[in-house]
């Protein structure tokens, strides 16, 4: 019997290149890596770190990554720092919220929620201190705060507006509304609603004298302007921003309705007037 010859067993050149390409198609046809899973820690659950002396150097290095876990990561360190060793924080507690500004405005909902949760930390542990910054990272934070409020992801929403709840609770409320007054006039309808509720959370706070130093006139033309403003959730806040003030005013007063009345024609237009005695009429 002869012999196959052997250059017959060797692949023939267009079978070799056939392999080729099938095994070129099924590296481009595997899936991309999944990008990591980021824990969402509350804030109870949080723990000291170890040894801050020394991971406080290294810190804001970590929040300038450009790997956007080490981000989170060093914004979940930002919060472990303001709860439990803010001494060694408040030196760069500037610096600091610049970068939780810079996470925030970014795409990737994951850096952005983790920000927001590290600026409610920082209000819970700073409150008043955040306002004599003089780089304007408070003011940047909170416009932040407002815009990510108003958008359409519920996770990133409901996040930020925890944030500007722990902040009514953390502030005074005067200088907190001395910031928030522009916002009433933000040109995004969305932005002005929370504002506005953010404002009524402040106001409720408030006695008369700091009404009257913020400015009541001032105080009750806001919420007039308020009543009539596009969205449902700015004109409830500005009901309550009314009752507010009107429980306030009236406190002393043996005759409530009539002494807000008064008050109410003596500072408004007569159609808003008209209105903010409507609002106090069943109390």
């Amino acid at each position: 019997m002869a012999l196959k010859p052997i250059d017959n067993a060797l692949p023939q050149p267009q079978e070799t290149a056939k392999f080729g390409v099938n095994e070129e198609n099924k590296t481009a046809s595997l899936p991309p890596p999944a990008d990591p899973i980021i824990d969402y820690i509350s804030s109870e659950n949080l723990e000291p770190i170890l040894d801050p002396e020394s991971e406080i150097h290294g810190l804001v290095e970590g929040l300038d990554s450009k790997d956007w876990t080490k981000v989170c990561e060093s914004l979940n360190n930002v919060r472990r720092f303001a709860l439990y060793h803010s001494l060694l924080l408040l030196p760069i507690l500037e610096k600091v919220m610049l970068v939780v500004v810079k996470a925030m405005k970014n795409p990737r909902s994951a850096l952005c929620k983790t920000s927001i949760m590290a600026s409610s930390d920082i209000f819970k542990v700073f409150g008043d201190q955040l306002l004599d910054s003089t780089n304007n990272a408070f003011d940047n934070l909170l416009l932040q705060l407002l815009l990510k409020a108003s958008q359409d992801k519920r996770f990133v929403c409901e996040e930020a507006e925890k944030a500007l709840n722990a902040m009514v609770e953390s502030m005074t409320p005067l200088p907190l509304l001395n910031k928030l007054r522009s916002y009433v006039s933000h040109a995004n309808p969305r932005v002005r609603a929370k504002a506005a509720i953010t404002i009524s959370n402040s106001v409720s706070k408030m006695g008369l004298e700091g009404m009257n130093e913020f400015g009541l006139v001032s105080l009750v033309q806001m919420a007039a302007d308020l009543l009539n403003d596009r969205l449902p959730e700015a004109r409830e806040a500005a009901r309550n921003i009314v009752t507010s003030i009107y429980e306030a005013y009236t406190r002393n007063e043996e005759q409530k309705q009539e002494s807000w009345q008064n008050f109410c024609q003596s500072s408004l237009p007569p159609i808003h007037a008209q209105s903010m005695v409507k609002i106090t009429s069943s109390q």
